[in-house]
């Protein structure tokens, strides 16, 4: 089968989906001949994941010290802590930024700690008024020398009508993402909430979010995906609940041996929402991002306004779409 692999698409598509690592990994594992070409490219890119992922560890872990010893409260969410929740080789998952959760009111502080640590704040510009700018987004994107990034979070959805309850409160876990490294993320139960909105947020047309999801929810017993379906709808996860579980499916078959895939596509909305995501994903054979083709992002727009059921939610999406096309 490998004979017959475009192993320069494969290698485009792994980087578009940034899953290079993972990949490479799996094909160690399985002893696959790649051409020397390709396999030299992938195995470079990998080296680079790991030694980025590790700088990432060693910069989140003095943020961790330095905001406690500031007093501020904060989680570290995706990144780092769901890949070593999600996979045995964690330091394979790419990322490019450190997503930090802080308290609204918290933001001044966090901001001049930011600062202080050689970060300059990149979007929104830094001439722009930084509280009004996270009244109407959910973070702002924070830069600094060796091509560290943070993203810094006052709340975890676009839309202030999901996920509403989940904070820098909510119930935490630690988790080791490298030797003697230990961060605060989300629970289980708002883990999973937030990473369904976050994921319908882009309909999922990256793989690498997906495959995050799939890896963590490999960790639970059937009952318990059941389980942590019914409690992301009363955290307010809405239909993005029931679109990632049926792509985590279709893709990894992670409904097996529960009551949920029929019980999720008894409703029409979900199965639409399901199947545009999964055709965002899988359709994409030219690795084009969304905003480089016309009405790119259209779909994504239409996705995100039945993510909960009701007109309130369809209205209120709507208007927030409108306000963020203004400001363009």
């Amino acid at each position: 089968m490998c004979r017959t692999i475009d192993w320069r698409r494969f290698v485009r598509h792994a980087r578009f989906h940034r899953v290079q690592g993972l990949v490479w990994h799996c094909f160690c594992l399985a002893q696959v001949e790649v051409p020397p070409e390709h396999a030299l490219a992938l195995s470079t890119e990998s080296e680079s994941i790991v030694t980025a992922n590790l700088r990432m560890a060693v910069e989140s872990r003095d943020l961790h010290s330095d905001f406690a010893k500031a007093g501020l409260d904060l989680l570290f969410v995706k990144g780092l802590t769901i890949g070593s929740l999600a996979y045995r080789r964690p330091q394979l998952k790419m990322g490019w930024d450190i997503d930090l959760l802080i308290g609204p009111k918290q933001l001044a502080q966090s901001a001049d700690l930011l600062r202080s640590r050689g970060y300059r704040m990149v979007t929104p510009p830094g001439t722009a008024n930084l509280a009004r700018w996270h009244i109407r987004n959910k973070e702002s994107v924070w830069t600094r020398e060796a091509g560290l990034h943070v993203e810094l979070h006052t709340r975890l959805a676009d839309n202030r009508l999901m996920i509403p309850s989940i904070d820098v409160h909510s119930q935490r876990q630690l988790v080791e993402v490298s030797s003697g490294i230990t961060l605060p993320t989300l629970a289980g139960d708002p883990l999973f909430a937030y990473l369904c909105v976050h994921g319908a947020a882009s309909a999922w047309f990256r793989l690498k979010w997906i495959a995050d999801l799939a890896g963590l929810l490999a960790r639970y017993p059937p009952a318990e995906i059941e389980r942590l379906y019914d409690v992301s709808q009363s955290l307010g996860a809405g239909r993005a609940a029931d679109q990632a579980l049926l792509l985590a499916d279709a893709l990894f078959g992670s409904l097996a041996d529960t009551n949920l895939e029929a019980r999720l596509k008894r409703h029409g909305v979900s199965r639409w929402l399901a199947a545009t995501a999964y055709r965002q994903l899988v359709g994409n054979l030219d690795c084009r991002e969304p905003t480089e083709t016309p009405l790119g992002t259209a779909r994504i727009h239409l996705t995100q306004l039945p993510l909960m059921p009701g007109p309130r939610f369809a209205l209120s999406e709507l208007a927030r779409q409108i306000g963020d096309f203004a400001k363009l």
